[in-house]
C-alpha cells in the first residue's frame, strides 16, 4: 500500500470533481471507511487465515447449502479485482515516464497514447521476470520499497514546503469547491472526486493471501491489515494537506500537456524542470517497484483459486514449480490479461480513470460480500461464528454497517463516467469490463464451474478449528 506515491496520480480526479474540498473530505470519508473495512475483514481473517482471503471467508459464512456458488463468484471477483490494482501501478509508471517526456522535450516528442502503453508492458515485463527468475530477492525488494516509501515521503514532503515560491491559504486549502467535470450536480461530482482517495487505500487485503506462508497468522495478518490502512492512510493525509497549500494555480495543473497535475505541481514547486523529473521520477520508481510483489500477490490469488478449480485450465493455472517453488503458470496469465487490458489505453482519454475505477469496485465488492454475510449470521445464528484471538467484541455490528455502507457507496460511484457528456473517448469502461468479467464468470458456472468447482470448506474447517485452539490458548 503506497498511499503518497498513489496521490500523486490519482489526485486528478479529485482536482476536476471538485477540487481541494473534494480531497481533503474524500480522504477522511476513505480514511473512516478502509479502516472499518479493515477491522471487519481482520476478524474473519483472524478466524480463517487462508491464502483464499475473501473468498474462503464467504464460503465459511455461507453455510453448507450456498457456500459452494458464493464463494465461487466471491473468488472470481477477488481474482480480477487483484488483477485490475496490478495494473494500475505499471501503467503509472509508463504513462508518468511519457509525462516526463513532454515536460523535457515538448518541441521534439510527439505524444502519442500507444507510447505510453508500450511503457506499461515493459514495465510489466521485468516485473514478470523478476517474479519468475528472481523470485528469492522478493523480501529485498519488499523491504527497498518500505525504505523508499517512508525516506521519499519525507524528502518530496521537506523540498515542497521548503522550495515552494507560493503558498495557498488554509481558506482555499479546506473550503474551495471546483466543479470542472462537465456534471450539473455538485454533488456528485464531489462523490466521482473522492474516489481518488478511495484507491490509495485499497489491498489492504493483501496480507490474507500470503497467510499460509506466515507463523500465527491468526494474530499476525490481522494487525498488519489496520496497521497498513492506518499508517498509510495519516502518511498520504499528510502528503495531501501539503501538496495542497502548495501546489500554486490549479488550472494550470489541470492543464499540463503532460497527462499528470502532479508534474506540473512538481515544475511549479522547483521552477526546475530538473527538480520536478526527479521527484516524478521517484514516484516512477516507486510504482515501477510496487509491480514486482502486487504481480506475485495477484498471481497468488490466482493460484489459490484454481487450487480449488474455480478457473478455467485450473489444473495448470495451481502447478507450482518445484525448483523455485513458485506459480510460474499463473504469473504468467496474470501478465497476459495484463498486456490486453492496457489495450484501453489506446482508444481512450481516460483509461488510467477506467483502471482504477476497476482496481476500486473490484476490490471494494470482494469486500462487500464477506462483511454484508458476517452481519447475517451476527443476527442470525450468532453462535455458530467461529472467532479468532481478533475480535472486535461488541463494536463489531457498527463496524461492520459502517464498512457496509462505504463499500456499497464507493462501488457504485467507481462505475460512474467521470466527465459530461459522456463520449467514446472519455466514458468509463470500467462498467463495460465489470459486466463482461461477471457474464464470463457466470457462463463458467453454469457450464463447467459448478461440476469441477472444489470448493473451500474442507480446508477451512481445519483452519477455523486451529483459529479457534488459538483464541482459547
Amino acid at each position: 500500500m503506497a498511499t503518497w506515491e498513489a496521490l500523486c496520480s490519482t489526485m486528478a480526479t479529485g482536482l476536476i470533481s471538485g477540487g481541494p474540498v473534494s480531497l481533503i473530505y474524500g480522504a477522511i470519508v476513505a480514511a473512516i471507511g478502509s479502516i472499518c473495512s479493515a477491522l471487519s475483514l481482520a476478524e474473519l481473517a483472524s478466524a480463517y487465515p487462508t491464502a483464499g482471503g475473501q473468498y474462503h471467508f464467504v464460503a465459511h459464512l455461507s453455510g453448507q447449502s450456498t457456500s459452494k456458488v458464493t464463494s465461487y463468484f466471491a473468488g472470481f471477483i477477488t481474482t480480477f479485482g487483484w488483477i485490475t490494482v496490478t495494473g494500475s501501478a505499471p501503467f503509472l509508471a509508463g504513462t508518468m515516464i511519457q509525462g516526463l517526456l513532454v515536460l523535457n522535450y515538448p518541441e521534439t516528442y510527439v505524444y502519442e497514447r500507444w507510447h505510453g502503453t508500450l511503457l506499461y508492458w515493459a514495465v510489466l515485463v521485468v516485473a514478470a521476470v523478476v517474479c519468475i527468475f528472481c523470485s528469492h530477492i522478493l523480501p529485498l525488494v519488499e523491504k527497498i520499497s518500505m525504505s523508499l516509501h517512508i525516506a521519499l515521503f519525507f524528502v518530496i514532503l521537506i523540498v515542497m514546503c521548503a522550495v515552494s515560491p507560493t503558498k495557498n491559504s488554509a481558506s482555499y486549502v479546506f473550503t474551495t469547491f471546483e466543479n470542472n467535470s462537465g456534471w450539473a450536480s455538485d454533488g456528485a461530482a464531489w462523490c466521482i472526486g473522492m474516489l481518488s482517495s478511495c484507491y490509495v487505500l485499497i489491498g489492504y487485503d493483501g496480507a490474507t493471501h500470503l497467510s499460509e506462508e506466515m507463523r500465527n497468522p491468526e494474530i499476525g495478518i490481522p494487525y498488519a491489515m489496520v496497521g497498513s490502512v492506518v499508517l498509510n492512510g495519516f502518511l498520504g493525509f499528510c502528503f495531501l494537506i501539503a501538496l495542497l497549500f502548495c501546489m500554486g494555480d490549479i488550472t494550470a495543473a489541470l492543464q499540463t500537456t503532460t497527462g499528470f497535475p502532479i508534474i506540473e505541481i512538481f515544475y511549479n514547486v522547483t521552477r526546475s524542470h530538473a527538480g520536478a523529473s526527479v521527484m516524478s521520477a521517484s514516484v516512477v520508481l516507486m510504482a515501477s517497484l510496487a509491480t514486482i510483489p502486487l504481480l506475485a500477490s495477484a498471481a497468488r490469488v490466482m493460484w489459490a483459486f484454481a487450487r480449488d478449480q474455480g478457473l478455467p485450465f485450473s489444473n495448470t493455472l495451481s502447478k507450482v514449480e518445484k525448483k523455485r517453488g513458485i506459480p510460474t503458470v499463473a504469473i504468467l496469465v496474470t501478465l497476459v490479461i495484463l498486456i490486453l487490458l492496457g489495450l484501453i489505453n489506446i482508444g481512450s482519454t481516460t483509461a488510467f480513470n477506467a483502471i482504477l475505477s476497476l482496481a476500486v469496485v473490484g476490490l471494494q465488492i470482494s469486500y462487500l460480500v464477506p462483511i454484508l454475510l458476517l452481519i447475517w449470521r451476527r443476527f442470525k445464528t450468532p453462535e455458530s461464528l467461529a472467532w479468532g484471538p481478533f475480535r472486535l467484541g461488541k463494536a463489531g455490528l457498527f463496524v461492520n454497517i459502517i464498512a457496509t455502507l462505504y463499500l456499497v457507496f464507493t462501488s457504485v460511484f467507481s462505475l460512474f463516467p467521470p466527465y459530461q457528456p459522456v463520449t467514446p473517448q472519455n466514458m468509463n469502461y470500467a462498467s463495460l469490463v465489470l459486466g463482461a468479467t461477471l457474464i464470463f464468470g457466470l457462463v463458467y458456472w453454469l457450464l463447467f464451474a459448478r461440476k469441477t468447482y472444489a470448493g473451500a470448506l474442507n480446508e477451512m474447517d481445519g483452519v477455523a478449528a486451529n483459529a479457534t485452539e488459538v483464541a482459547k490458548g
